[in-house]
């Protein structure tokens, strides 16, 4: 018997156009993306016709494996677990899950690019953090991150009244 892969319904109001050219290009539930093939799980943008997918401009762009197990290998890479330890557990071959550890950084390095250099966000606070690896004793990488915080941080200890922090002196 087959295995069914139970997907969720295709819904094309919380889908946006990602066509740069676009006027319509980044908004949603405008009207303009209609479902194009439930089969392929494809969309068209009636304002500018182009058709794509869900995944398309995300690293899983063009990768036929499910999205969980993808998640959960790169969420393992970025915690340290070594590379053949995952090939070993999920039964993967290396150079794909080499290949899934450079989409996600290339995909991480343009988010960067796109929403934290070009200073999209409201920030009150960050953090950042930057970490130097070495790869096959050739290659230096360079791996920044940044934490956000959107709103003031509350220290722990202060007791809540109502679902609010109690401030000092009331």
């Amino acid at each position: 018997m087959k295995n069914e892969i139970k997907t969720e319904p295709m819904d094309a109001c919380q889908v946006f156009c990602p066509n740069l050219e676009c006027s319509a290009s980044g908004q949603t539930d405008q009207g303009n993306i209609k479902i194009h093939c439930r089969k392929r799980r494809r969309y068209r943008c009636t304002t500018c016709g182009k058709c794509f997918t869900e995944r398309t401009g995300t690293m899983l762009e063009g990768l036929r494996k499910e999205p969980q197990l993808i998640v959960i290998v790169v969420t393992l890479l970025a915690w340290g677990c070594p590379l053949q330890a995952i090939v070993q557990a999920f039964g993967l071959d290396e150079r794909t899950v080499s290949d899934w550890q450079g989409r996600a950084g290339k995909h991480c390095e343009k988010v960067h690019q796109d929403v934290i250099v070009q200073g999209r966000l409201d920030l009150i606070h960050v953090q950042a953090d930057e970490i130097r690896a070495v790869r096959h004793e050739v290659v230096q990488m360079f791996v920044s991150t940044a934490l956000a915080v959107m709103r003031p941080a509350v220290p722990p200890a202060v007791p809540y009244q109502n679902g609010q922090p109690k401030l000092l002196g009331q």
